[in-house]
């Protein structure tokens, strides 16, 4: 079954992070954030901010003219009382945008992150004061994000010095969110079952090739959503991927020396074999997402809440293919699957200079809980996407790539604060929706890696750049030389001394960090 996520929080997190606010003054998720009706019954002036947003990569985003003039925000705004200027932040330039934004100090009213208080995309931004704390204004106007969002997401949200919440965020509470995709009607192609392990899973790779598929599997520059078998041999090494070692320290999980080199291998197998484009390094999110629903993969991982939108626009350009969701494949320890995302998927940080608009702000955010709300980013707007019929919703789930691309901005980019997971309104609706559900509750909440998180991050990590990854790559140092090794300019065998190398430049300092902070249950998160 979908884990429940808690709706309170513990009296112990309302005492550390909501000590000293006082009084209640509302807080009603179904009234205007702008303050509701004046006494004469007109609608109160409109509040006016600005906010940054990532696009994502979500088609309808990044291929409108003005964003800020789209029906859907205009109807938001009115729902809310709110004046919104949306400024978007390219997908794919993100964190390089968000550095330069703080150093321009060109800063909007409220602020788009990643995940917690700490990512490197904030550039050090909660330290420096340029952010808001919150705790009173939860108290006053956010009562229901307060019973909304659980406790988890709130400690990523807080300084555990001060005991401050910065950022409002949005929740995920299946951390199995990424999964592995397969082409069934190729599969019955090449009469093969679904694969289960790392050699089933090349041996269907290798059919699918004799078969004319042109890439077996979709590959991804530095193996984004490309990570499938350092998933099965357990040595993904992100943000959140440390363990204990047999020596009592906590390292990366690239330390598992023999298991990385037998991923490592696989990948080499599969670019020597043409199971894999040879180009793989080089593909970037769009041109990925193009081969896959052009039909030109046989395999791939994604996002599983995508099914609906990818499977609706991959039989649009390829009428007679069939995908599926499946377990991922498994490794020696009879494991797989991907790294374990955070509770929090994005949130939302208002700027210290806001401050004169902030309690509007967040009753903005609180709005996003409500009923209203949910309505809205499911359906739409009502009597022109959905109609209501005995006092319940009518809405017939769109079928072809335009309409199912709508449905991810409105259900997914424009509904700022919701368990992200899947939406259950519009999936129960169809039967891609359902097997959604299913996949989610039966097969992903059993499968992933889930490893030692340290937010903030280490210290040492901050320090050396080469050694920093990113939340879903290795380190620049490992990453360069596993794809010279993929691509076989350098041996294999050679990768003991890429540890070495690491250990020299840094390493060591990370790794005394690592484990000082998780013997001390310092901001350590399992």
């Amino acid at each position: 079954m979908r884990k429940r996520w808690t709706r309170a929080l513990t009296a112990g997190l309302v005492l550390t992070m909501l000590a000293g606010c006082a009084g209640n003054n509302g807080g009603d998720a179904g009234t205007h954030a702008g303050g509701g009706k004046t006494e004469g019954g007109e609608a109160a002036g409109a509040t006016k901010f600005s906010i940054s947003m990532r696009t994502l990569n979500v088609s309808y985003v990044e291929k409108n003219a003005d964003i800020n003039k789209d029906k859907y925000v205009l109807e938001l705004e009115k729902k809310t009382n709110t004046d919104l200027d949306i400024r978007l932040i390219p997908h794919n330039e993100y964190q390089d945008k968000m550095v330069q934004m703080f150093a321009t100090n060109d800063i909007p009213d409220v602020v788009q992150g990643t995940g917690g208080i700490s990512g490197p995309e904030l550039a050090g931004a909660v330290e420096n004061g340029v952010f808001l704390p919150l705790n009173d204004l939860l108290q006053e106007h956010g009562q229901d994000l307060l019973k909304f969002i659980p406790e988890e997401a709130w400690k990523r949200m807080t300084d555990s010095k001060t005991g401050n919440i910065y950022g409002i965020p949005e929740i995920l509470s299946n951390p199995s969110r990424r999964a592995t995709w397969i082409r069934t009607d190729l599969l019955e192609k090449v009469g093969k079952e679904i694969p289960t392990t790392v050699e089933e899973t090349m041996d269907v790779l290798r059919a699918f090739k004799e078969a004319g598929v042109e890439q077996p599997y979709a590959g991804r520059q530095n193996f984004k959503y490309a990570d499938t078998f350092f998933g099965a041999y357990d040595v993904l090494g992100y943000l959140n991927q440390f363990k204990v070692f047999p020596d009592g320290k906590v390292k990366p999980t690239f330390f598992d020396e023999e298991n990385m080199k037998q991923a490592i291998g696989i990948y080499k197998t599969m670019h020597e074999e043409g199971l894999i484009s040879k180009e793989f390094a080089t593909i970037e999110s769009a041109d990925f997402k193009s081969i896959v629903t052009s039909g030109k993969a046989g395999m791939w991982s994604m996002n599983a809440n995508e099914l609906p939108i990818w499977g609706t626009q991959l039989t649009e350009n390829v009428p007679d293919a069939k995908v599926a969701l499946i377990p991922s494949p498994v490794g020696p320890d009879g494991k797989g699957g991907y790294a374990h995302y955070n509770p929090v998927t994005r949130s939302f940080f208002i700027n210290a200079k806001a401050k004169d608009k902030a309690e509007d702000i967040v009753k903005f955010f609180n709005w996003m809980v409500s009923e209203d709300a949910e309505l809205f980013f499911s359906f739409g707007i009502e009597g022109e996407d959905y109609q209501v019929t005995d006092g319940k919703p009518v809405f017939e789930v769109p079928t072809d790539a335009a309409g199912a691309d709508k449905m991810r901005y409105l259900n997914y980019w424009l509904w700022l604060v919701q368990d992200t997971t899947y939406n259950k309104r519009v999936s129960e609706l169809s039967d891609s929706g359902k097997e959604l559900i299913s996949a989610f509750d039966n097969m992903l909440s059993k499968e992933g890696r889930r490893g030692i998180e340290f937010d903030p991050r280490l210290e040492a990590m901050v320090k050396y750049p080469e050694l920093n990854p990113k939340s879903d790559e290795l380190p620049p140092l490992i990453l360069e030389h596993v794809l010279r090794m993929v691509y076989g300019r350098e041996p294999i065998e050679d990768y003991g001394k890429v540890l070495e190398e690491y250990l020299s430049k840094g390493g060591n300092e990370i790794i005394e960090e690592a484990t000082k902070r998780f013997n001390e249950k310092e901001n350590a998160f399992e």
